[in-house]
């Protein structure tokens, strides 16, 4: 989901991935939003994502050592550096039940 600076819902993104990993899930919903926040023109952001791995992945405190996650990781990064200011922030699952919301339904009607 992304969010303007007042946290207001801008847009409420998914898409059917099929059978895969929470962690490449994860990278996949972030990078679906980064591109979509880039294609919306944002500058500044900040990533909320329940995924301590990939939180800490993103900061450098954990290294990233499977080679299907070092892709998606690279992707991200990559990514992550065209906003001119980011913030990289871990909460609980529990705080985010609209966001597992879109990703249940995602599953659910296998959005493309």
């Amino acid at each position: 989901m992304l969010f303007d600076d007042r946290g207001r819902v801008v847009e409420r993104l998914g898409k059917y991935l099929g059978k895969q990993t929470n962690n490449v899930a994860e990278y996949r919903g972030l990078i679906l939003g980064l591109r979509r926040a880039a294609e919306l023109g944002a500058e500044e952001l900040e990533v909320v994502a329940d995924s301590e791995l990939i939180i800490r992945q993103l900061t450098g405190i954990y290294r990233v050592r499977s080679p299907v996650l070092q892709e998606l990781h690279a992707e991200a990064m990559a990514l992550l550096k065209g906003f001119g200011k980011v913030k990289l922030r871990h909460i609980p699952r529990e705080e985010k039940i609209e966001a597992d919301e879109m990703s249940n339904r995602a599953i659910d009607e296998r959005m493309l």
